[in-house]
């Protein structure tokens, strides 16, 4: 056997009993909040002389504004495109080009808000000057020079993206270049620049023709989405229903900024050869710029308790899959270390239930996979089953075992070995992502701002430790049951495509 191959198991003890000490962890991690309210969580790891940053707004999808559906998806793409002093030829003429923009297209909507007393004529002039205008504006943009600046002092790994419950901004500096990071990150915050916003908003209308309208995994998605959730804006994928892609204009962006970019809602993790001290200047002096505001509002809509279960399909002549969903609580509930364990136990690997059963030994099933949490944890939420047919089954066969699992579920207890090795795998999954420091600055974040602590990283392996036998059967009892099911499926187009298949 390889050198290396004895020496792993020794080396992966010594992290786990690292990771398990959180003592010892704590004393690398410094904590601090600026007058303003944003947070910041700095963890000194010296092995490199890299360090980590990641910026996460508690802030996504679930906050679109009715009838702005993709507006904070759009933040995303604005992340780079600079600043007053950043990215632009000629600030004060690019200033008053975007400014014409919003001017003739305030005209543009108050035409075509007149419905079907618009003059079809003047929407297509005015069309015209808003195309002008925007090109006009594009003639001052100094392309990518923000990200240029980053990639010139050794920045990797730029990158952003939105879910349900946050929009995340994230990259890795030289430990020599970390005050460029404060300047450059602070400046996007401070003064917003809105450029280049409807050529964006066409890039975001694109995605959506592609990964919506033109995929049937992602067109499912949605519908089944629409499905089981009848009021809580968690019905809305991040990337927007096209009519309201369409609509988003800067005022949107401004107002959606003003309410949520507040300091308060901020969490930046910092991870990497720092010094905490010193890190804790640079945001006294670049991030206390920021003006304090109020704390958004939480999402109000209550889901309303499902009364029977729903199904849902789309036609597709693709590989035909299903969706099935139970709605569940969110992440802070009592429960969820259970959701946790039963996703583990039923999907993870190739010892899982569904593994085994469906893929391995009756071979009905491409894939069969779950998810604990979804599409979002801060909120009521779904467990989530997906089903992919292997060739000559069927969806509805692939339906049934699942049934016939979570009644087995529901009848006998799972053996305590499996309990076991589900419990130590979710503890080895932890110990894999504290090896990376991207990873960990992500989690040290998101954990504060979902928990207001990050420690909770930790102690939620305690609370998976606890979880027993009897837990999963109640869980599954309470919450795997037909009036609280959703199912979504694709089947054949009933044209002669459809009978060729």
């Amino acid at each position: 056997m390889p050198l290396h191959k004895l020496l792993l198991p020794f080396a992966l003890s010594a992290i786990l009993l690292q990771a398990q000490d959180l003592k010892e962890f704590e004393k690398r991690v410094t904590e601090f909040t600026l007058p303003n309210g944003m947070h910041f969580i700095v963890l000194e790891r010296h092995e490199a002389p890299v360090v980590s940053f990641h910026t996460y707004v508690n802030a996504g999808s679930v906050d679109d504004p009715k009838g702005r559906t993709g507006l904070a998806h759009m933040f995303e793409h604005m992340a780079f495109k600079g600043t007053e002093t950043i990215g632009s030829a000629n600030w004060p003429a690019e200033k008053k080009a975007m400014d014409d923009i919003e001017r003739v297209y305030d005209q543009l909507e108050a035409e075509q808000n007149k419905l079907s007393h618009a003059d079809p004529e003047k929407i297509k002039a005015l069309e015209a000057q808003v195309h002008e205008a925007v090109e006009k504006a594009a003639s001052y943009v100094v392309p990518n020079l923000y990200p240029r600046i980053i990639e010139e002092n050794g920045g990797v790994g730029m990158n952003a993206g939105t879910s349900e419950d946050s929009t995340d901004y994230f990259y890795n500096f030289p430990a020599n270049r970390i005050e460029l990071w404060f300047y450059l990150e602070s400046e996007r915050f401070l003064h917003p620049v809105y450029r280049e916003f409807y050529k964006e908003r066409d890039v975001v209308r694109e995605e959506r023709r592609m990964r919506v309208e033109s995929d049937p995994q992602g067109k499912l998605m949605e519908q089944m989405l629409a499905t089981a959730l009848a009021a809580h804006p968690y019905r809305n994928m991040p990337g927007g229903w096209a009519s309201d892609i369409e609509n988003l204009r800067v005022r949107d962006a401004e107002k959606f900024f003003a309410t949520y970019y507040v300091p308060g809602n901020i969490t930046i993790g910092i991870v990497g050869d720092v010094d905490p001290a010193r890190a804790k200047t640079l945001a006294q002096t670049y991030f206390g710029r920021l003006k304090k505001g109020p704390l958004p509002e939480p999402v109000k809509t209550v889901e309303p308790e499902q009364e029977g279960p729903k199904t849902t399909q789309i036609e597709s002549p693709a590989q035909p899959m299903e969706f099935v969903a139970y709605h569940r609580p969110d992440e802070n509930d009592k429960d969820d270390p259970v959701f946790s364990v039963l996703s583990g136990l039923l999907a993870s690997g190739r010892t899982s239930i569904m593994y085994r059963d469906m893929v391995r030994d009756r071979k009905i099933a491409l894939a069969a996979g779950a998810e604990e949490s979804f599409p979002g944890g801060k909120y009521p939420n779904l467990f989530f089953f997906y089903l992919v047919p292997s060739l000559n089954h069927t969806t509805d066969e692939n339906e049934k075992e699942l049934d016939a699992i979570i009644a087995n579920l529901q009848k006998q207890k799972v053996d305590a070995e499996a309990l076991s090795r589900i419990k130590t795998r979710t503890r080895a999954n932890l110990i894999r992502q504290l090896d990376n420091n991207a990873s960990l600055a992500q989690m040290l974040s998101e954990y504060y701002a979902a928990y207001g602590d990050w420690k909770k990283l930790f102690t939620e392996l305690d609370e998976i430790d606890k979880v027993t036998a009897d837990d999963v059967q109640r869980v599954v009892k309470q919450y795997f049951v037909p009036e609280n099911k959703t199912v979504a499926r694709t089947v054949l187009p009933a044209g002669p495509e459809g009978a060729k298949q």
